[in-house]
């Protein structure tokens, strides 16, 4: 697992994701992590290929972005694709702009 991202960038991605995106990570897990059953969903790593989450307090679930990240700016759009992909295989309806 590379990162290109430092142990900083990497916790304040985490807490921005617990903080402001908690019912956005757990849409990721249920529809692009394989787990539909899962309740809860917190991020607890970042690195260049994907992100992980820990669903129910305990399982770890990672998520590939799709594209090897190669800066901190491209978390906010992978993220972003990585919900709206999501929400259309759960038949969920996307909001617009994060």
């Amino acid at each position: 697992m590379s990162t290109p991202f430092t142990a900083d960038a990497v916790e304040a991605i985490k807490r921005h994701m617990n903080d402001d995106h908690a019912g956005d990570s757990l849409i990721i897990v249920r529809g692009m992590g394989g787990r539909p059953e899962a309740t809860s969903a917190v991020t607890s790593d970042v690195d260049a290929e994907a992100i992980t989450f820990t669903i129910d307090g305990g399982e770890a679930v990672r998520v590939p972005w799709g594209e090897t990240l190669t800066e901190r700016a491209q978390v906010r759009k992978a993220v972003v694709m990585l919900y709206r992909d999501a929400c259309g295989r759960l038949g969920l309806p996307a909001r617009g702009e994060h």
